[in-house]
């Protein structure tokens, strides 16, 4: 009776996927909902009349990307984000807004009709513990803006739900790392060198 008692137990795990070890979950894949999403950056002002005017947000209007998250094995999640570059905005209002916006855009700085896009790859994802669905996680990756590639880690929150995904955070950037001169205004007024980023994004499953 032993014997068939034991026999019977194995062959009830086995048919019930139990006899294999810990069954793991599936990899997740998500689609950026952009209308759920956001990405801000922060230009700050120096020079002789930074006071003069306002400091300005800059948003970007039109990004795809997708997310694969491994929630057993964090190091085999991958993350792909592309933005169009024509589609920054400036937010504020007044002259010193739409000087911004214009020279954002032209020649003399992103250049968007030789570079149209700004795309972010992640070449490996760690994370420590953390309780289900919540994960602070180390993303290395690669960062191409102005034609430029430089490599870039991004400290980001990230929470799962059954069916979709909500990723935070922020960084700083320096444009000159990225072949960018800051633009100036009437030659008195310039854009910090250096950029505040911070996002939004949250993820579809698909």
């Amino acid at each position: 009776m032993a014997r068939f008692g034991v026999g019977c137990s194995v062959v009830m795990l086995q048919a019930l996927g139990l006899g294999q070890g810990v069954v793991q979950a599936e990899p997740r894949h998500y689609a950026l909902d952009p209308k759920a999403s956001e990405i801000v950056v922060h230009v700050g002002k120096s020079g002789l009349f930074r006071f003069a005017g306002h400091e300005q947000d800059v948003v970007a209007g039109r990004f795809r990307g997708t997310v694969n998250v491994d929630p057993d094995q964090i190091g085999r999640s991958s993350v792909d984000i592309t933005v169009d570059a024509a589609s920054l905005r400036v937010t504020g209002r007044g002259d010193s807004a739409k000087d911004v916006q214009a020279k954002m855009l032209g020649p003399k700085c992103l250049e968007v009709a030789r570079f149209p896009a700004i795309r972010f790859v992640s070449r490996t994802v760690t994370a420590g513990p953390g309780p289900a669905g919540v994960r602070d996680i180390s993303i290395r990756g690669d960062l191409t803006l102005h034609g430029v590639t430089r490599e870039l880690t991004l400290l980001v929150r990230l929470e799962l739900a059954p069916d979709s995904m909500r990723a935070t955070g922020a960084t700083t950037l320096l444009q000159t790392d990225f072949g960018i001169t800051p633009i100036s205004i009437a030659g008195v007024v310039k854009v910090k060198n250096e950029l505040a980023l911070r996002w939004r994004f949250v993820g579809r499953r698909v």
